[in-house]
């Protein structure tokens, strides 16, 4: 399944844009701010696709999580995207489901899910990358990018070299994650990622909405007017 446009929060975008600024949460970087309060600004500042990721949470708090992010994002028309958990994701209505190569098998997913949430697939190798071209997937998170604190337990990073080899290999939406950041967007872009997945750089910003905007004023520079 290769989801052009969506239906539902984010109705008629198309999926490229609405992965173009995707926020993907993490809890140690927040220094102690509500997570609903940072989501809120970076939202305010550009971000199109917000990821909740919590490995560690217990499954009646992370639904709790979920639930309010998903009742912060709906009525802003961000979807929401949640990390692993199919049940998690079933239970708050989220519009997006991001899965690893050990998580469920994404024709599983797709079994499960209601034919309107969109999936992503983690790609750690080539192989990865034409297994998928078999999938019901409808984008490719590039992982890692660059090497990253946040996520260690990943392949060897894929650098720009890899990114560019991955763009000519497949024709989804390819969002790039593992140390993005304002000094490397710009080639990141130019390597054929159709958008970027930021943790820290959002997360534990000082200004989360500014950080957004400048993330935003970089898709705007590439953009031919």
């Amino acid at each position: 399944m290769r989801r052009a446009v969506l239906s539902g929060v984010g109705q008629g975008l198309k999926l490229p844009d609405v992965l173009r600024l995707y926020l993907v949460t993490d809890q140690a970087s927040l220094g102690g701010r509500p997570l609903t309060d940072v989501v809120l600004a970076a939202v305010h500042g550009g971000v199109s696709c917000v990821q909740l990721r919590e490995k560690n949470l217990p499954t009646r708090d992370f639904v709790a999580q979920a639930c309010a992010l998903q009742a912060l994002l709906t009525p802003l028309g961000v979807p929401l995207v949640i990390n692993d958990r199919i049940d998690v994701a079933l239970a708050c209505g989220a519009q997006g489901v991001h899965l690893g190569q050990s998580d469920m098998p994404v024709e599983q997913a797709r079994q499960m899910l209601p034919p309107d949430v969109f999936i992503g697939l983690s790609v750690e190798s080539v192989d990865d990358v034409l297994r998928a071209a078999r999938q019901p997937v409808d984008y490719l998170g590039v992982s890692p990018v660059y090497p990253t604190p946040t996520k260690t337990d990943t392949a060897a990073p894929w650098g720009l070299a890899g990114l560019r080899q991955l763009r000519g290999l497949t024709g989804l939406p390819l969002v790039a994650i593992g140390g993005i950041h304002l000094g490397n967007a710009h080639e990141v872009l130019r390597a054929g990622a159709s958008g970027l997945a930021v943790v820290s750089a959002l997360c534990a910003a000082a200004d989360p909405c500014a950080a957004a905007r400048s993330f935003q004023a970089i898709f705007s520079e590439l953009t031919p007017s």
